[in-house]
């Protein structure tokens, strides 16, 4: 009876230790990553065609500004002028000069005339003496005269004219320097290069420009961007043509709409926001432009966070 009840243990243990080795269960372990359907940037806002940066290329004292910041502009509208009194003054010259120069051309051209008509008036008078020669009408004296006046009246045509050419000449110098002088008191004045906003303006009149600092910052009109720069670990993400919307920083409220119209073909260092020149982090980004559909709940120049959806 004890050794059927071992045998009976034995074969218990056998069975239990066959099913351990069957069921060897195997972790299945899920790896697959989640989809990526939002990258987020931080942007600057800013027009499409970039802030001019204005400065009056010609130096001097500030007679009058016309504009002020926040102020929409015209093309060509005046923004400041500078004294130009020395220029005006030259062209005050130039133009007495011009009017002295046309009065000795019109003279020129009177005195050509009159010697055309004598020349004219000596050579059929020398034809007609010499056919009263060959019939012995006059002597041979009268001729050589006649034919002397002819050639002294062309050798006076011919210094007249090369005269008028030197006054017209004159004139053409004039003219230019006219225009020159029109161009130095063109640029005393400050203009928009076009339709658009002066951004910032800090200038007076009595003020001294020395014609190299920008004096003005000025957004041109058309489309507002988003310009943000998108890490190189989501860059290939972005594509042309994706949504997005703008927040202000630490916010949840949506200010704008929008669409990715470019994305940079290269990997490039950081430079929107590199505030630290030291910072040696070896991070490489794309740079990517959102065009606004609601820019004016935007201000130009803000900071703010730009999120692509990439699905």
């Amino acid at each position: 009876m004890k050794h059927l009840f071992a045998i009976i243990i034995t074969a218990v243990l056998l069975t239990a230790c066959g099913k351990k080795a069957e069921n060897k269960p195997e972790a299945a372990v899920s790896t697959q990553a989640a989809e990526i359907n939002e990258v987020m940037g931080i942007a600057f806002v800013e027009p499409m065609n970039g802030i001019a940066q204005l400065a009056q290329s010609q130096a001097g004292t500030i007679t009058q500004v016309f504009a002020q910041a926040g102020q929409h502009l015209d093309s060509g509208q005046v923004i400041l002028s500078i004294d130009h009194r020395v220029e005006s003054a030259q062209l005050g010259q130039t133009n007495a000069r011009m009017g002295a120069q046309n009065e000795a051309i019109a003279t020129a051209q009177a005195s050509l005339a009159l010697t055309e008509a004598q020349l004219s008036k000596a050579r059929a008078d020398h034809a007609r003496n010499e056919a009263l020669h060959k019939g012995n009408a006059i002597t041979q004296q009268a001729l050589d005269n006649s034919l002397a006046q002819v050639t002294d009246l062309d050798r006076q045509l011919r210094v007249q004219q090369a005269q008028l050419s030197q006054q017209r000449a004159r004139s053409g110098e004039l003219r230019a320097e006219s225009i020159y002088v029109q161009q130095l008191i063109a640029r005393t004045t400050l203009r928009a290069p076009s339709k658009g906003t002066l951004l910032s303006m800090d200038i007076r009149a009595g003020e001294y420009l020395d014609g190299r600092s920008p004096v003005a910052e000025f957004a041109p009109d058309g489309p507002v961007i988003a310009l943000t720069e998108i890490d190189e670990l989501f860059a290939d993400k972005v594509k042309v043509g994706q949504k997005a919307y703008v927040r202000a920083q630490g916010s949840t409220q949506e200010l704008s709409k929008g669409t990715v119209v470019l994305t940079s073909p290269y990997l490039r260092k950081k430079s929107l926001f590199s505030d630290n020149p030291a910072n040696l982090e070896d991070r490489r980004v794309r740079e990517v432009r959102v065009q606004l559909d609601s820019p004016e709940k935007v201000l130009i120049g803000a900071r703010v966070e730009c999120i692509i959806i990439t699905q």
